[in-house]
């Protein structure tokens, strides 16, 4: 029923298309042919007037029309056999005609073969509109008759639907090579591809295919070229919204270089694969690390932060187990240069996801923090650890009366801070065998409060 009202739409199509035709040429006829030659025979008449019978003849309105008739005639005969062409040639061009290769599959491998050529169709336009409306551009390349490996010249083979119009193909012809079609078999391995689209909680727990080899066909040389064979697993389906137990199926089969370049012209049998993925959510709380930049005015400290009206604000973060069990906070720096004066200072703070994480469940914070007169106090630290020392190597830390050390903060804030509190170490990172002065530095990670110190202590290093 369809193939019938489309021969139906495209028969009325035809029909428009003929009746402007010679809607067009007889106003053409008209006004070139059918008018001079009215005017002709009017002036002939006059000049016959003394002849009765040919002036009589000539008056006759049906005469006239017969006459102008025959003429339309001869001149249609002459155009529609282009003995006339009142219709220059036109050219177009049809793109991306898809190529049907024909040959022995399962024999062999052909080389240098493209998937579509372009046809150029020459002739009137209305010849040109009809090949169009058919549509009928069906090209081959017919390697049947070949049974052995070699270079070949072929030529392309096509259709014309219609005979008046002229068909040009680029390229005409190609130089093809024929190959044996051997066959490997290779290990399969996968690769995670649409990593983004997945939900950020959620994480790959693992994957496991149904197979993990596959027959890999082509050209011997092709074959040489393998460097892997992946089955690209998408994790961007409206399926994977939580964590659970997932079967995947159609998962598509691609061979690399040692490039990382998709290798065309093989056949990779099977072509897609099913395999099972297991998608889990890793969270852990964490704090929120506060950093500060900058020095305040003199005498003045901080006394208080807090983050969302919170003194002691967590998170969760979520990402791969491997990664966020390592992170034991989430950076942030504030800068307070300058700041004092006023008591409060409020901060609004865009947070950024550390390394491995990949969804967190806070992305902007108010800090807010709050200001007192400073005041000070003096500890003397015993206890140093060295850091970062190389293998092979021992540090003796030389230190008989300890380090003076000022905690400089509001008196709330430092008064309950003793020298056993405090962490102190010297860094001997690229440090060797000898005798070192440095400085000794606090592990700090309180922004309340800060440590001054104002010298150095002896570190002798030997080899073990």
């Amino acid at each position: 029923m369809k193939a019938v009202k489309k021969m139906s739409k495209f028969l009325k199509m035809i029909g428009r298309f003929l009746f402007r035709l010679f809607e067009g040429i007889y106003k053409i006829l008209d006004k070139l042919i059918i008018m001079p030659i009215s005017r002709l025979v009017y002036n002939i008449s006059k000049l016959l007037k003394s002849n009765n019978r040919i002036n009589k003849m000539l008056n006759q309105p049906h005469f006239l029309i017969v006459i102008s008739l025959v003429f339309a005639v001869i001149c249609f005969l002459l155009i529609d056999n282009k003995v006339i062409n009142l219709v220059e040639n036109e050219a177009e061009v049809i793109k991306n005609v898809p190529v049907n290769l024909i040959y022995n599959e399962e024999a062999y491998v052909v080389e240098n073969v493209p998937e579509t050529v372009d046809i150029t169709i020459t002739g009137r336009k209305s010849d040109i509109y009809l090949a169009k409306q058919l549509g009928e551009f069906a090209v081959e390349l017919d390697l049947s008759k070949y049974t052995e490996e070699g270079t070949r010249k072929v030529y392309f083979t096509y259709s014309k639907s219609i005979d008046t119009v002229k068909y040009i193909l680029d390229p005409s012809y190609l130089t093809v090579t024929i190959k044996d079609k051997v066959s490997e078999v290779h290990s399969v391995t996968y690769d995670l591809v649409s990593t983004d689209d997945l939900d950020e909680k959620l994480s790959v727990g693992s994957i496991s295919l149904d197979s993990s080899e596959v027959v890999v066909k082509g050209s011997q040389d092709t074959l040489d070229q393998i460097s892997s064979i992946k089955a690209l697993v998408s994790v961007s389906s409206d399926e994977y919204t939580e964590a659970d137990t997932y079967e995947m199926t159609n998962i598509p089969l691609v061979a690399y270089n040692k490039k990382g370049e998709i290798i065309k012209n093989l056949e990779i049998v099977p072509n897609v694969m099913t395999g099972t993925l297991v998608l889990k959510s890793y969270k852990s709380t964490v704090p929120l690390l506060i950093n500060t930049t900058g020095n305040l005015i003199n005498g003045k400290a901080i006394a208080s932060i807090t983050v969302n009206n919170s003194s002691a604000f967590s998170l969760d973060i979520y990402g791969e187990e491997n990664e966020i069990k390592n992170i034991s906070n989430v950076p942030v720096t504030i800068n307070v240069d300058g700041l004092g004066s006023e008591s409060v200072k409020t901060y609004k703070v865009t947070l950024s996801k550390p390394a491995g994480v990949r969804h967190m469940s806070s992305k902007n914070v108010t800090i807010t923090a709050t200001f007192g007169d400073e005041n000070q106090k003096a500890l003397t630290i015993k206890s140093i650890d060295g850091k970062n020392l190389a293998d092979g190597y021992s540090a003796n830390i030389i230190n008989t009366e300890g380090v003076p050390v000022q905690v400089k903060g509001v008196q709330s804030n430092i008064s309950s801070i003793e020298a056993n509190n405090v962490k102190a170490y010297v860094d001997l990172a690229g440090l060797t065998e000898g005798t070192h002065q440095l400085e000794v530095k606090i592990d700090n990670n309180n922004p309340l409060v800060k440590y001054v110190v104002s010298s150095t202590i002896t570190v002798k290093i030997t080899k073990d």
